[in-house]
């Protein structure tokens, strides 16, 4: 699936699958990331044994993972995980990272496009995001893009350091984001995606 995109600068990146021959660079990426950004994601993204386990179990666990790549480097990681779960599985969620010298580039929209274009496929109806309360620019950048919060609950989760933050789910109807989407992108790159 290999797509070449343009960032806001003219930047050329790459998106495309996650293989488990990524897990070098994907570490690469990770490590890369400042801890404030690391700190809120559900697992230790630094330990290599938990990242390998992860990459191969993406199919048992039907979540569908793509990256980004600037050359040979990861510069976001998005993932799309569908749950088998009967009263689920018209559901999914939607995950991205990007690395901050790629942040406010439209990278990030990028990933969520190709991410709405892979739930599309799944026969995904709805579109549900789970942040930490501190998430503040990735909490609005959802609201920009439809999501709306449909539960908070107060003191569920623990970030890395231990410190117990506010689980905040939002959601989204797929025709709803397609509709928000419509708004960061012209008729070309529409074009250029289907």
């Amino acid at each position: 699936m290999d797509k070449t995109e343009t960032l806001k600068d003219g930047t050329k990146i790459v998106i495309r699958e996650l293989t488990p021959k990524d897990l070098d660079a994907l570490m690469k990426f990770y490590l890369g990331l400042p801890a404030e950004d690391r700190k809120y994601l559900r697992i230790d993204v630094t330990d290599r044994l938990v990242v390998e386990k992860r990459i191969n179990r993406m199919a048992e666990e039907g979540a569908f993972r793509l990256v980004a790549l600037h050359g040979s480097d990861i510069t976001a990681d998005g993932a799309l995980e569908l749950s088998g779960e009967v009263w689920r599985l018209h559901q999914g969620e939607l995950r991205v990272i990007v690395a901050r010298p790629f942040q406010h580039r439209g990278l990030g929209m990028i990933m969520m496009r190709e991410l709405y274009h892979l739930a599309v496929e799944k026969g995904v109806e709805t579109v549900v995001v789970k942040m930490l309360r501190p998430q503040k620019a990735a909490i609005d950048i959802c609201h920009k893009l439809g999501f709306h919060e449909e539960v908070i609950i107060p003191d569920y989760v623990s970030d890395l350091d231990g410190q117990t933050q506010d689980l905040i789910i939002m959601k989204s109807n797929i025709q709803d984001l397609l509709k928000e989407m419509e708004h960061f992108f012209t008729d070309t790159d529409w074009q250029r995606c289907q």
